[in-house]
């Protein structure tokens, strides 16, 4: 995995800018400590910063080639887990190949079908391509997002990068946000809008778009997107080929010059890609998991979080044979770090689970460079809590019965914010893109509607969080479960198939019977864990009470008297998360000033 940042400028000579490019681009280090690189042309300037994963002594980038009339320049962050076949099919259209990496197998499917390569590509990816003859630039990322890729348009000028950070290197990019920044960061921290960020200005690519920018202007195209039909096949049939995908998608993402382990919670997910590894080509696989100290074990949140990981973890890693490291998260620690969400994000983030996650990651770094997890398995099979809810879609599932943080605005701000609208708004605009299936039953078309809100809106707030807080820690995360293929087959395999057996996500069950302990196998699911070190609460709580007391910018935003009656009254601050969790809004609002504080963000 990479950093990816750069410049076009069809008003200003950018040989000029080196010193501006090299710091957007060293703004990326922890994604890429091993190697940076720039390129520099008039109109165009490439950063990038790599984590050498494949080829690791001739895949420096940028990478340019010239062959004939075609020139091309390419920045690329991401894995595509399929190059070794179109490499094979490049070189039998005539293609010569100077290295092993997949980088120069994407510039030359570039060069050679166009933009229409990424449909040829499987894998995670975000990466530019600037086409040196015909001065256009094209951004793409890929069909779920699992690599970000943000954006910016100034006129003649387009600055881009892996992380808001590299963009907010260049002076001439300020730091600000709205009304529609503070609608997401208040009202749907955990539903992002596809394209938008807390920044005025600033964009996303699409999950499954690419975007051209050329003296023509901007241009946005979307190259995937899910199909519904009728599915044919009986609960056999379907498991069947789930498990053919599935294998052949974890092989796939074995593949790696630099050492590799797996995320085991003991939960299904992860499990079932511990014993797909364990029985390929790496069958002493390395497996890691967190942990905490006595006396902190993880809150029990409800549907979120139900029992203790360690129990299932052991029952695996004994019958698997596998390296197994947990990795031990204490309180003091999160106090230490609580500053790396911030940091890693751009902008305030999930607290806790953010500092944790970030510290795991940081744990198996010490062992490995890449690692396998089990997310988008409970998008695809509806392993969420709320996809058993059979109540009115009046809001986001995850989001039910929950209190934003909008709640803690000032008056005139949620009266320009108006973040009941806002998030209403959202939420029609989201329903309306589902691709239904004419006749479908009722049941399989509300979890149509549900799996889609999941991967849209729910799904990137994850995917967000697994990137910034492993980057940070320069680990590469590989999720096989966002394989497009399971994806599009999955989209239409009836409800009654997915809960097969009556139980949530029983067609997987089904799947990987044979590969797992029955305790494992029919485990309910348990979320990740949160620490319920009375330390870290109560230093928040310090914290929090200092700041009411201080001329704050975040009280520009948020009532400083409805944050002073939550503390004098002991109840729960509205935190960010669809998980409920004590600390969650403490920790948002701290971070909140932070953020308006040590970026200068302004408000417009």
């Amino acid at each position: 995995m990479c950093g990816i940042t750069g410049w076009i400028d069809f008003g200003h000579d950018l040989r000029a800018e080196e010193a501006t490019v090299r710091a957007m681009t060293d703004s990326l280090v922890r994604r890429g400590p091993d190697a940076s690189g720039v390129w520099l042309a008039e109109h165009a300037a490439l950063g990038h910063r790599r984590l050498a994963v494949i080829d690791v002594a001739g895949g420096t980038q940028p990478m340019e080639i010239r062959e004939g009339g075609r020139h091309a320049v390419v920045s690329y962050s991401g894995e595509v887990y399929n190059f070794p076949e179109l490499r094979a099919e490049l070189v039998s259209l005539g293609h010569g190949f100077r290295t092993r990496s997949d980088t120069e197998v994407v510039l030359r499917a570039h060069l050679e079908w166009g933009e229409d390569a990424v449909t040829r590509l499987n894998g995670m990816f975000a990466y530019a391509v600037w086409d040196i003859a015909g001065q256009e630039l094209l951004l793409v990322r890929d069909r779920l997002g699992v690599k970000p890729l943000y954006w910016t348009v100034q006129g003649e000028r387009l600055l881009f990068g892996s992380e808001p950070k590299a963009v907010l290197a260049n002076p001439r990019f300020r730091a600000e946000t709205d009304a529609e920044g503070l609608a997401e960061l208040f009202a749907l921290p955990s539903a992002p809008t596809p394209g938008l960020t807390v920044f005025r200005g600033l964009r996303t690519v699409r999950p499954g778009h690419t975007v051209r920018f050329g003296r023509h202007g901007v241009r946005e195209r979307r190259y995937w997107s899910l199909e519904s039909h009728p599915h044919h096949g009986s609960l056999d049939t379907t498991a069947g080929h789930v498990r053919e995908l599935l294998a052949d998608i974890v092989r796939r993402q074995l593949v790696s010059d630099v050492p590799l382990g797996l995320l085991l919670s003991g939960g299904l997910d992860s499990s079932t890609l511990t014993a797909l590894a364990a029985t390929g080509p790496a069958d002493k696989a390395a497996t890691f998991s967190v942990d905490f100290p006595p006396g902190e074990q993880p809150e029990r949140l409800g549907d979120w979080n139900r029992d203790a990981d360690a129990p299932y973890i052991r029952e695996l890693v004994d019958g698997l044979g596998t390296a197994h490291t947990a990795v031990t998260v204490p309180g003091d620690d999160l106090l230490t770090h609580r500053g790396i969400g911030l940091a890693a994000r751009d902008r305030p983030g999930w607290g806790e689970p953010d500092t944790s996650l970030h510290l795991l990651f940081q744990g198996v770094r010490r062992h490995v460079t890449v690692a396998l997890s089990g997310e988008v398995a409970d998008e695809v099979f509806g392993g969420y809590p709320y996809f058993q809810d059979d109540g009115p879609l009046d809001t986001f599932p995850w989001l039910r019965g929950r209190t934003s943080p909008a709640s803690l605005l000032r008056p005139e701000v949620a009266a320009a914010v108006r973040p009941e609208e806002y998030a209403a708004q959202r939420l029609s605009e989201a329903l309306a893109e589902v691709p239904h299936l004419e006749g479908e039953p009722a049941e399989d078309r509300r979890a149509r509607q549900v799996s889609h809100l999941a991967l849209t809106r729910w799904l990137p707030a994850l995917l967000d969080r697994k990137d910034r807080m492993s980057m940070a820690a320069s680990l590469e995360v590989r999720v096989p479960f966002a394989d497009h293929r399971l994806v599009e087959y999955l989209w239409n395999v009836p409800w009654a198939l997915k809960t097969a057996g009556g139980e949530p996500k029983g067609l997987l069950r089904h799947a990987v019977r044979d590969l797992l302990p029955p305790r494992v196998l029919h485990r309910p699911k348990s979320g990740y864990p949160a620490s319920s070190a009375p330390a870290y609460a109560a230093a928040l709580r310090r914290r929090a009470e200092e700041l009411v007391r201080q001329d704050r910018p975040v009280f520009d935003l948020v009532d400083r008297e409805k944050v002073r009656r939550h503390l004098a009254e002991g109840t729960v601050l509205p935190g960010p998360r669809a998980a409920p969790h004590p600390t969650g809004g403490l920790d948002h609002l701290l971070a909140l000033d932070d953020w308006l504080d040590t970026y200068g963000v302004s408000v417009r």
